[in-house]
């Protein structure tokens, strides 16, 4: 079975779901050899009986361009994430294979869309497949986790056409090319057998 991973970033405003909101949800499907297969963004209303983390909200008001950008019109959760289901659905039947979660940090971003979709949708297409990216790189590279932060990491696997924006869609396409080009790193230097 072929891999299919899915790059995802999501913007909040606290640090974990339930009392916090999700607000947008970026996703990128890359094969195995890296190649984009295609997107799904969508920003959410807020959860009703949920409140702001103000150190979060005060992290935002510097961010005002990014702030905007994921409160452009805002859906309910049960349908944006009923509709990710069935863009993960769709994908995983065309390309006959499951999706792996692909994030950095994983166990943020996951933590939210996970908890997302079993509570608005009812199901998760991930199971409990998250891979994260810092936790690869530290083994690509045979470092500790704190020596590879995203600056340390090796030139030839970063896309400078490609910003962290703080847009959810813009990050986790940033976060795939930067994984599509540590798979192209980790295929080179494979033993042969």
């Amino acid at each position: 079975m072929p891999d299919l991973y899915i790059s995802t970033d999501v913007e909040t405003d606290g640090p974990i779901p339930g009392l916090y909101s999700m607000l947008s949800i970026g996703s990128v499907a890359i094969n195995a050899e890296g190649h984009r297969l295609d997107t799904f963004s969508a920003n959410l209303d807020p959860l009703p009986d949920a409140r702001t983390d103000p150190r979060t909200m005060d992290w935002w008001a510097s961010q005002p361009d990014a702030w905007a950008a994921h409160r452009i019109d805002p859906r309910p959760s049960e349908i944006v994430m009923n509709d990710y289901v069935v863009w993960l659905e769709a994908l995983a039947e065309r390309h006959q294979s499951e999706p792996i979660f692909v994030a950095w940090p994983a166990g943020f971003d996951f933590t939210f869309v996970y908890w997302y979709l079993i509570r608005f949708a009812g199901r998760s297409p991930f199971g409990h497949s998250a891979l994260d990216l810092r936790s690869y790189a530290m083994g690509m590279l045979g470092r500790g986790y704190r020596e590879v932060g995203k600056s340390r990491l090796p030139r030839a696997w970063r896309s400078p056409e490609h910003r962290h924006t703080h847009v959810a869609l813009d990050d986790a396409i940033e976060q795939g090319a930067l994984f599509a080009n540590m798979l192209k790193a980790n295929r080179r230097s494979e033993p042969q057998s």
